[in-house]
């Protein structure tokens, strides 16, 4: 169970105030408050007696109360100092749970995961401020780091367009990097209400399992280079009123080949990058005498 008084609300304020906390909104803030929400989080990342969980910003530690009630040890990266007296307050008692002071952007995670969780399955589980999403998640995942999944909260439009579906509105270059390295999902929503203070939009919880790294011998759909599958992504989507031709040409790439290796897929000249799935990129991309 979470701690009862950590997500009431009168509790809250008082405990801030002891501790001379004011919140941050260039750190966005915003502590939860529905007791309904982090057991529901910390189910839906597989926290379990012999796993170990990476947690991104524990705030006051309501989650990580409940990741600690269920997983061997727990991790928590927080970047703001002022909170480091309210969380050994508030995880007094929790000894399997380990609070690092800094950047999760800028910390060694490889090396952290290794230290604090050998011979573990790790996850990644978070309420992640809306600032640090997309570059935070895509770290997560463009380091291939030893996790299984990443169970995080973000803004309900960030999680509807890092789990769109090709071919959709939502849909952008960071959909399919997302779709790349991982099989994205959205488990609930919660409302603007469920914090405090309350954010101007509502979120949602989505759980992104890790694929195995691409075997690029052995996997037929494995990009060649990364690199350039994600610079032809981007070079697509940035323009993405354009067709995929123009906008890469105007990216770098040779627009003649690229029409070819289209033809190639029997793909018209004309279509857009918002068209595309994921293993039709893949495929432009390894032609090796594309670009």
């Amino acid at each position: 169970m979470s701690h009862p008084k950590l997500t009431d609300i009168a509790y809250l304020r008082g405990l801030l105030d002891r501790h001379g906390f004011a919140f941050s909104k260039k750190l966005g803030q915003n502590f939860l408050v529905n007791p309904s929400v982090c057991p529901r989080m910390a189910e839906a990342c597989g926290a379990a007696a012999d796993t170990g969980v990476l947690e991104i910003g524990p705030g006051v530690g309501v989650l990580t109360r409940e990741l600690a009630s269920r997983a061997g040890k727990v991790a928590a990266i927080e970047l703001d100092r002022r909170l480091l007296p309210v969380l050994d307050e508030t995880l007094a008692g929790q000894g399997n749970v380990e609070i690092i002071q800094g950047d999760a952007l800028k910390l060694d995670l490889r090396r952290i995961i290794a230290e604090r969780f050998p011979g573990m399955p790790v996850s990644v589980c978070a309420n992640l401020p809306y600032y640090i999403t997309s570059p935070l998640i895509m770290a997560l995942l463009e380091q291939r780091l030893p996790v299984r999944s990443i169970t995080v909260m973000v803004q309900k439009e960030a999680a509807d367009r890092l789990c769109a579906a090709p071919g959709t509105r939502a849909c952008g270059a960071v959909s399919l990097a997302v779709s790349y390295f991982s099989e994205p999902e959205i488990l609930f929503s919660v409302s603007r209400g469920s914090f405090l203070p309350a954010p101007a939009v509502d979120s949602s919880v989505i759980r992104l399992t890790v694929k195995p790294p691409r075997a690029e011998e052995a996997a037929a759909n494995a990009a060649a280079d990364e690199r350039r599958l994600f610079a032809l992504i981007r070079a697509g989507f940035n323009q993405r009123r354009k067709t995929l031709v123009n906008a890469a040409a105007a990216g770098g790439f040779d627009k003649q080949r690229l029409a070819e290796v289209l033809a190639a897929q029997d793909l018209p000249v004309n279509i857009r990058a918002e068209a595309l799935t994921l293993e039709q990129f893949i495929a432009a991309a390894n032609d090796t005498n594309s670009f």
